[in-house]
């Protein structure tokens, strides 16, 4: 059954791709991307034109409670991906987090459940279990805010299950892993990576080379929402989206220089390490909740799915170098 589907946050890198999935699929897609003087949609802007006639762009705030409450009447489910993600910014404006991450979430829920509904999906992040007291983490792992940025998940992920349990709102807490695919932010570590290469350089910038984080590849990633869609049994449940394999960063270095035929030496870059107690050190999925509730698995994954992962990422970072945009500079 084709479905109306709110997404916050579908001109940015798991959004878009969300986006395009659900028109694909038939869906009726209504989008809220942040309002700015340029008329610009983020990646949606990069849309094939048949995929941008089929869609509803609503240019505004998540933390304007009005417009997303007009803007959820007669939706059957919200996709709610709409956050400030940079961990490093956390540090410099914590505020603003906790109003776009939790006002914002707030905002989504009320509105939904005023305007009835069916399926509220909020977006968490593995940040919230900080770094690992066991492996693999599974969805009773304690949480542990290790940064502004995880303290605002964690409280919306709170936020949105208390919704579940006071008002009986259909809501699931959806939880990537760390994701990685086309378009994302050059400030996260394989773009960072590939881009610096591509651009030409032998001797590029990283922070801490033996992080050890569970990459899901975006197309993955997507298709777990997807799965939620008219399943009952995810409601008022926490499901963790992950490959169920971690590498290091350092691990993941070699693998695209492998790829790319280059090496190169590393410098490490101060401004792009957490304070100490911050680093989170491991991240790695258990995902049988997702297989059991969602029947998801991930197509890429193990070593040689991760290899095809940045294979695909390398080749439209380099189709797509015109677009990427200041490597030279860290955006925090």
């Amino acid at each position: 059954m084709k479905k109306k589907i709110f997404i916050t946050g579908g001109g940015g890198f798991i959004g878009s791709h969300l986006v395009e999935r659900c028109v694909k699929l038939g869906h009726k897609v209504k989008i809220l991307s942040p309002y700015n003087i340029d008329n610009s949609w983020g990646w949606m802007d990069t849309f094939d034109k048949r995929v941008k006639n089929d869609i509803e762009v609503i240019l505004g705030d998540v933390n304007d409670f009005n417009l997303i409450k007009k803007e959820t009447k007669k939706i059957d489910i919200i996709f709610h991906l709409a956050a400030l993600i940079s961990i490093p910014y956390s540090y410099k404006s914590p505020k603003s987090y906790i109003d776009t991450n939790i006002i914002g979430t707030y905002n989504i829920l009320e509105a939904a459940r005023e305007n009835n509904v069916e399926l509220i999906v909020n977006t968490s992040t593995s940040e919230v279990y900080g770094s690992a007291q066991y492996v693999p983490i599974d969805e009773k792992h304690p949480l542990n805010a290790q940064s502004p940025y995880a303290a605002t998940k964690i409280a919306a992920d709170h936020l949105s299950l208390s919704y579940f349990k006071s008002f009986n709102l259909p809501v699931t807490v959806l939880r990537p892993f760390n994701t990685f695919g086309p378009r994302q932010s050059q400030r996260a570590a394989i773009p960072a990576i590939i881009n610096q290469i591509i651009d030409g350089k032998k001797q590029i910038k990283l922070g801490n080379l033996s992080a050890a984080r569970d990459f899901t590849y975006v197309a993955d990633t997507v298709e777990g929402y997807i799965k939620l869609i008219g399943n009952k049994k995810s409601i008022g449940e926490v499901i963790n989206l992950g490959t169920g394999y971690s590498f290091t960063i350092r691990e993941t270095l070699k693998l695209i220089c492998k790829i790319l035929n280059t090496k190169v030496e590393v410098n490490l870059d101060q401004k792009r390490l957490r304070p100490k107690k911050s680093e989170v050190n491991q991240l790695l999925s258990n995902n049988k909740k997702a297989q059991k509730i969602l029947k998801w698995r991930p197509s890429l994954s193990g070593k040689t799915g991760f290899e095809n992962g940045l294979k695909k990422t390398i080749e439209w970072s380099t189709k797509n170098k015109k677009n990427i945009k200041k490597i030279d500079i860290y955006n925090v």
